[in-house]
């Protein structure tokens, strides 16, 4: 699976973080998720902790896309 890349996060003052990837917003947590989050991306790889915050990740169906007769498997 590749890494993904190109997510940041920022906590603001209030505590909310706001994860972006590249110029968009992927998500704003705030409360509980928002201290869970950082916990987390502080204790692992954080551009793969932001992926699965955010959905942004392999859903692992990407085997059996390949053989669809659409897409010429």
């Amino acid at each position: 699976m590749p890494r993904p890349q190109g997510f940041t996060y920022a906590v603001r003052g209030d505590g909310t973080v706001v994860i972006t990837h590249g110029p968009r917003t992927a998500a704003t947590l705030r409360g509980a998720r928002a201290a869970e989050f950082v916990a987390e991306v502080d204790s692992g790889d954080a551009q793969l902790v932001m992926a699965r915050w955010t959905g942004n990740y392999k859903r692992g169906n990407e085997r059996a896309a390949r053989r669809h007769p659409r897409n010429g498997g």
